[in-house]
């Protein structure tokens, strides 16, 4: 299994590490993207974001943005060590190891993840790490411990089955996706977003939950304060070859990538050991009513798609971040995600906590 776990590894790497097309600009722009029949540049289609590289900057790597060819294999050997465990574990053991808890997934769910050299999807600050928090939200995550102290990621907070369902309650009940945000963050499946233009908008179509957000491209204002959503109000316009959308009126519950296991140098102990590199999306937290997100998009090759996002946020982090996702081109559908489908033990357990 040692050299098909190698060749694997390879297989994983080869793709990133290909020099840059020709007819691209520094930044990775490509000089004359593909164009729609009204000449906007035509980011349509199936774009995976699934990759292998974690939120923020691994110590180890100090200040380098990117990795070695040797670095990125290594990464990549890993994540096909990971896999190989996942399809080889029993029941048994699984349950020791955990407490009980056997798991929901095998490989036969989950993607073969790509292994590009950014050492962290964080590029600014640069150095990868994603700012401090304000007080308030320091204080949040203090008394969210010590409730939560011994429960697993996915159950109630005590006292809480039906208005608390723990910071992943929305993702439990299939309201919002974990991965799909907005903003988008890789996975260990699901990590597909379907593109659509009109002249007038563009629209976003996440695999997970089968979300859709529909971003106007005519100037319009947002929506006044007062309206709320789930995945915010989004607004579309052209920076160049660029699509720049920006997004607010979130919820007091917001989707947070970094509100989740990033850390791998002990900032939080629910991360994975130094190595296993696992990406699970962000969590739900509070307070989210004043959250700006600016997404970019830009087509930087034939298969390939750059997208970017900015989190602007002052009462929950000392200064804006930005993390940066390659896309790959996908050929095959978006099938629909359906969560709940015929299944009643939520609706039942809601009714007799009820």
């Amino acid at each position: 299994m040692t050299m098909i776990h190698g060749i694997l590894a390879v297989l994983l790497v080869s793709a990133v590490l290909a020099p840059p097309l020709a007819g691209q600009t520094r930044d990775g722009a490509a000089d004359d993207p593909p164009r729609t029949s009204w000449g906007d540049p035509d980011l349509q289609g199936v774009w995976n974001y699934s990759m292998n590289t974690p939120l923020e900057r691994p110590a180890e790597f100090g200040a380098r943005a990117v990795l070695t060819e040797e670095e990125a294999a290594q990464r990549a050997h890993a994540d096909t060590q990971l896999r190989f465990e996942q399809d080889n574990r029993t029941p048994a053991i699984e349950a020791e190891a955990t407490g009980g808890d056997v798991g929901g997934y095998n490989r036969f769910w989950t993607d073969l993840r790509r292994t590009p050299r950014q050492a962290s999807l964080v590029v600014d600050p640069p150095d990868g790490r994603i700012p401090p928090l304000t007080p308030a939200a320091e204080q949040w995550h203090a008394e969210t411990r010590r409730i939560r102290r011994g429960i697993s990621v996915d159950a109630p907070t005590p006292g809480g089955f039906v208005e608390d369902l723990g910071r992943r309650g929305l993702f439990t009940r299939c309201i919002i996706g974990f991965n799909s945000g907005p903003p988008m963050i890789p996975t260990l499946y699901n990590a597909n977003v379907q593109i659509v233009q009109t002249p007038e908008h563009v629209a976003l179509l996440n695999e997970m939950v089968h979300s859709v957000r529909l971003v106007p491209l005519d100037g319009r204002s947002h929506a006044t304060p007062a309206i709320r959503q789930w995945l915010g109000d989004s607004r579309g316009r052209w920076e160049g070859d660029t699509l720049v959308v920006t997004t607010t009126n979130f919820t007091d519950q917001v989707f947070d990538p970094s509100n989740g296991p990033r850390r791998r140098d002990g900032g939080d102990p629910a991360a994975p050991p130094s190595g296993r590199i696992e990406m699970l999306g962000g969590n739900m937290r509070p307070h989210g009513r004043g959250l700006t997100l600016v997404e970019r998009f830009t087509r930087t090759g034939e298969d390939t798609l750059l997208y970017r996002f900015t989190m602007r946020d002052p009462a929950w982090y000392a200064a804006p971040w930005t993390a940066q996702i390659p896309m790959a081109r996908s050929n095959g559908p978006v099938y629909e995600y359906a969560c709940h489908e015929g299944n009643h033990s939520l609706v039942n357990i809601l009714a007799g906590a009820r």
